[in-house]
């Protein structure tokens, strides 16, 4: 096949995807297996790497039997039910192809981690889980109902884990790859810059907000990193920081890109479809975490400036923040349109294809405007984006499938809460070692959904907990919720802890204000969401560090280590979203969660640079650390919090009083 043909398949491939979003040509289940026979497809034949001839014709006849798989079941699915559901050869062959396909495109982009996982949790409910003692054990199902649910089922493969693949996170990938190639990328550069540069530290300030603002748009942390890291980091090394800090604070601020609105790497958009929360509620309440992030970020830029008495890096021909925006104004129309698109009730595929056509219609007012050629660019450069992440996130659907089946899920849930004795703490740091191991074979989205499934139902039976115990001590208690109280001899506190989870979430719904219960539900997988992200900067396996390494040429795992401790927000923001009202509060109690916790990420921040405006001492210290717990420590009222902050001021005040003498 020639390159130009190959090329034109692509495009047309990707046009389809377009094209049913809009219009629904096909059903979902078809849609999600055309969608993994066309980039199995791809990630075969590869965009034209070089390979023997041995090797092209094997990954020939692997692209030919990827295609193969949305074929037969789209031609053969009548005739199954016409068998009520009796499997031939043919439905043993095509299903199980499917599977090791799936296995073996996994291979292919992300090494052997996902293939044994699937291999083990096929095992699992096939015939391993009878084996298993405890709350684990499973009796097993036979292969031909394990396959139907896999392939013709939309339980399997082709389910809900694939048809997100193939709307939003297509879409948005989409989008963001034409609003790059139209030259946002230099625009938020630019801007950044203008912005940031005029601060101590001017140069890593620049990196958290570019890199911030690329990371939401494009999809993809390594993506991110590539991008803006050429610019940032020799700009950083310039300036005075060292390689591996400047490449260190490039992976951290890149891995904060998925956490940004309004598109947060489609993240919003996949939690929303989990949850059945509206992605403008989750966006709206993901502003105020995403600006801690950043603003943790920025706090170790400074203090690592003062600890280097670096200046600031304003430059003769650095543009104003007027200047910048009025170079490129016309760059945020698209994502304009986009939210607004959104707000008067457009699907979120919708509109990110009006936000495509608006990229397309405002180049031409630039220098680079969308032409054909460049628009078939930006159409490649989404698909080579895609290929990893549609494999994997169809592969998870197969993890999932056995996770829901066989109850694993609420097992996990169980073990997790014994564990952790009911501690929402322990559990914090037992779902972030989860996510870790996850993270060392899945990427984020992916490692998000295979833990939502395992560990949100914990998470948010904990959070809930304190809310369920008050409600419960009321005198005037529904009915049915008296009942339920009453076969626990009329203790609430035993109630809540003995009645089974699914009746805790019937007396759950009767008891708390719907609104307040989304924003616990919402709480637990923002959590989850939050530290599915921490496997990009946390060695041993950490490719946004290991990216940014190459970039900067520091040693790869010295370097895990200084991005992990730049975004330390990754573990103490979401710590708020479990012991705080800065999901579930009023958006006063938001804003004055967010202010205090400013000052006490700084104070943390200080803490583990140990130097603020000048290097602490063991009685500074102390005192930042008392004044860190006092801003955060959540049993504590107002006015310790108010008092923390007047002890980090007092010290810094003194410090820099110190400084001057």
């Amino acid at each position: 096949m020639s390159e130009k043909v190959f090329k034109w398949l692509a495009v047309a491939f990707a046009l389809f995807h377009v094209y049913n979003n809009l219009f629904t040509a096909v059903s979902e289940l078809w849609f999600a297996a055309i969608h993994f026979g066309g980039f199995g497809a791809l990630c075969a034949l590869g965009f034209h790497q070089s390979e023997t001839p041995a090797r092209r014709k094997l990954n020939y006849f692997l692209a030919t039997l990827a295609v193969s798989i949305p074929v037969y079941l789209i031609f053969f699915e009548d005739a199954l039910y016409l068998r009520e559901s009796s499997f031939i050869w043919s439905d043993y062959l095509f299903a199980g192809l499917a599977v090791v396909l799936a296995m073996e495109f996994t291979r292919r982009t992300t090494g052997w981690f996902m293939p044994t996982l699937i291999a083990l949790c096929l095992s699992y409910i096939l015939f391993l889980g009878r084996y298993v003692p405890g709350v684990f054990s499973f009796p097993g199902l036979s292969v031909e109902t394990v396959l139907y649910r896999t392939y013709f089922s939309n339980d399997g493969m082709f389910g809900m884990v694939a048809n997100i693949s193939s709307t939003f996170v297509f879409m948005f990938i989409l989008f963001g790859a034409f609003l790059l190639k139209s030259g946002a990328g230099d625009f938020i550069v630019n801007v950044a810059r203008s912005f940031a540069g005029r601060f101590q530290g001017g140069a890593g300030h620049v990196a958290v907000v570019s890199s911030g603002l690329m990371g939401s748009v494009s999809g993809s942390a390594v993506a991110t990193t590539v991008s803006t890291g050429v610019i940032t980091i020799p700009m950083m090394t310039r300036s005075g920081f060292t390689p591996r800090f400047a490449a260190g604070v490039e992976a951290a601020a890149s891995t904060g890109g998925q956490l940004m609105p309004p598109v947060m790497g489609a993240g919003a958009f996949v939690m929303s479809s989990y949850t059945q929360i509206p992605y403008l509620h989750i966006i709206a309440v993901s502003v105020l975490p995403a600006l801690l992030y950043f603003l943790t970020v920025a706090f170790f830029v400074r203090i690592e400036a003062r600890r280097l008495g670096l200046t600031t890096n304003e430059h003769d021909d650095q543009l104003s923040t007027r200047a910048a925006l009025r170079s490129g104004w016309h760059f945020v129309i698209p994502l304009g349109v986009l939210v607004a698109s959104l707000i008067i009730g457009y699907t979120p595929v919708r509109s990110a294809t009006l936000a495509i056509f608006a990229v397309i219609a405002v180049s031409w007012i630039t220098d680079t405007p969308m032409t054909l050629n460049r628009c078939i660019e930006a159409i490649l450069d989404a698909l080579r984006i895609m290929v990893p992440t549609a494999i994997l996130l169809i592969a998870v659907g197969l993890v999932v499938n056995v996770v829901t089946t066989t109850g694993l899920g609420n097992a996990f849930s169980l073990m997790i809460v014994e564990w952790a004795g009911g501690n929402l703490l322990i559990t914090l740091v037992l779902v972030a070692v989860a996510s870790l191991i996850l993270g060392m074979g899945l990427p984020v989205t992916a490692s998000y959904i295979v833990l939502a499934t395992l560990a949100a139902p914990a998470l948010y039976d904990l959070i809930s907990q304190a809310e369920m115990l008050q409600a419960l001590s009321a005198t005037n208690l529904p009915s049915n919720v008296r009942a339920v109280v009453d076969l626990f001899g009329g203790d609430p506190v035993r109630a809540l802890n003995e009645m089974p989870i699914e009746m805790r979430q019937l007396v759950r719904g009767d008891l708390l204000d719907p609104s307040l219960v989304t924003g616990m539900l919402l709480s637990a997988h923002l959590i989850i969401f939050w530290l599915s992200q921490d496997s990009n900067v946390t060695p041993p396996v950490c490719l946004v560090a290991f990216t940014a390494a190459a970039i900067a040429g520091t040693p790869p795992m010295r370097t895990g280590l200084t991005s992990w401790k730049v975004a330390k927000g990754l573990y103490l923001v979401p710590a708020l979203f479990a012991f705080t009202p800065l999901v579930t509060g009023s958006w006063i109690e938001r804003i004055s969660v967010f202010v205090f916790a400013c000052f006490g990420l700084y104070a943390l921040a200080g803490l583990l640079q140990w130097h603020l405006e000048e290097k602490l001492n063991p009685v500074t210290a102390a005192l930042v650390l008392a004044s860190a717990i006092g801003l955060l420590w959540t049993p504590f009222g107002t006015w310790i919090h108010i008092g923390g902050a007047v002890l980090l001021v007092g010290i810094v005040i003194y410090q820099r009083r110190a400084a001057i003498r």
